[in-house]
């Protein structure tokens, strides 16, 4: 009875890790080897990784990433010009406390969606909460919020997020009005959270794809001065092996 009770407790106390390691140390018959605080240290262990691996899988659903991605998977040919250096320094995620930014540039196909989920999600795993949009849909989003009055209130979302990634910049045609709200979403992150960028087009053709001038200038003021640049490059990986060993 007292340890039905005690169980219920642990429910109540949300400390399901530690229902799972006491239900474990029950059916072990040598557990009674160890001493008091050599079974409780096991018990609150079990609870910490059962919390941390709890917090990791909703800050992975809520990031909702396109694909699954590793870094552990990133291919380092030398033609793609993906450096194993660079990427280990994003690794730990010190970018994100630091508040910079990365842009990643390169022909279709070239991995860039790969490596910004990649990445997003070593961020994830460091316990970071990051948000991924593929760029037309975070424009009509803005839109949208924009016009039914919710603007103000996905403005602070996106301001908490540590880190923020915009997939596939200038791939579609955007209203400058939208550029302008963008503007104010960089603003609000200057110094207080990172943001990831992937476009098929290099860096000083933005300007192009923005078009406000004043409003380009501004943007790229925000993004480009303290970021990781990548740039990738080589034949699409989406061929057929067969394909790009020709």
């Amino acid at each position: 009875m007292l340890y039905t009770q005690t169980v219920d407790k642990l429910q109540a106390l949300r400390l399901e890790g530690m229902v799972q390691a006491l239900e474990e140390q029950r059916r072990q018959s040598d557990i009674t080897q160890l001493d008091f605080e050599d079974r409780l240290a096991l018990l609150v262990e079990r609870q910490w990784l059962w919390k941390e691996n709890r917090g990791l899988a909703i800050r992975l659903k809520n990031a909702q990433f396109k694909i699954n991605a590793s870094l552990e998977d990133l291919d380092y040919r030398s033609s793609r010009g993906l450096k194993r250096g660079q990427i280990d320094q994003l690794r730990a995620s010190h970018w994100v406390k630091e508040n910079r930014n990365c842009l990643v540039t390169g022909s279709t196909g070239s991995g860039k969606t790969y490596l910004a989920c990649a990445l997003g999600a070593q961020v994830c795993r460091e316990g970071y909460r990051t948000l991924y949009f593929y760029a037309p849909k975070f424009f009509r989003a803005l839109e949208s919020a924009r016009a039914d009055g919710s603007l103000f209130q996905w403005l602070k979302k996106l301001a908490r997020a540590p880190l923020i990634v915009i997939d596939d910049l200038g791939i579609a045609s955007v209203p400058g009005k939208l550029y302008r709200e963008f503007l104010e979403v960089l603003d609000d992150r200057q110094g207080q959270g990172a943001t990831l960028i992937t476009s098929q087009f290099p860096v000083n053709q933005w300007h192009e794809i923005i078009a406000d001038a004043t409003v380009a200038d501004a943007i790229l003021d925000r993004l480009v001065h303290n970021a990781y640049r990548i740039e990738l490059k080589g034949e699409s990986l989406r061929k057929p092996p067969s394909e790009n060993a020709k």
